[in-house]
């Protein structure tokens, strides 16, 4: 079974840019998800099994968080630039990743406004125009 994957793998070119594309995204939200973990690099002290999983379903959250931030963000500059008269192709878009981290202080103090609910995505913003019309 292996080896007639391998040989699948080998001879479909296809193939080998899915796989590629995925393990690039799951790397992308793992060193994502790395930079947010707060304090030690990462490394959980804890030795208890249940704290263990506490921390990583914290830093999931937090990272989770964050994605959510960088995709209302990118609405929002989608949203300004399509009002200003830019066309936006849904490819161009599609290539966008909510992994930045640029614009975030890692250590900084944050209001939560749970009065502020952001605006919800529109449909040409983030499906392919094939699937729009």
């Amino acid at each position: 079974m292996r080896t007639v994957f391998l040989l699948e793998y080998i001879s479909d070119l296809e193939l080998r840019q899915q796989i590629t594309a995925t393990t690039n995204k799951a790397e992308a939200y793992n060193g994502f998800s790395k930079w947010l973990f707060f304090g030690g690099e990462s490394i959980i002290a804890d030795n208890d099994p249940e704290e263990q999983e506490k921390v990583i379903k914290y830093n999931d959250l937090v990272a989770n968080a964050v994605i959510l931030q960088n995709v209302v963000d990118l609405t929002a500059v989608l949203r300004e630039l399509t009002r200003e008269g830019y066309g936006i192709e849904s490819e161009a878009v599609a290539t966008l990743s909510p992994y930045m981290t640029s614009h975030i202080k890692r250590f900084g103090d944050y209001v939560i406004d749970m009065d502020n609910a952001p605006e919800p995505p529109e449909p040409q913003l983030i499906l392919p125009t094939s699937i729009v019309e």
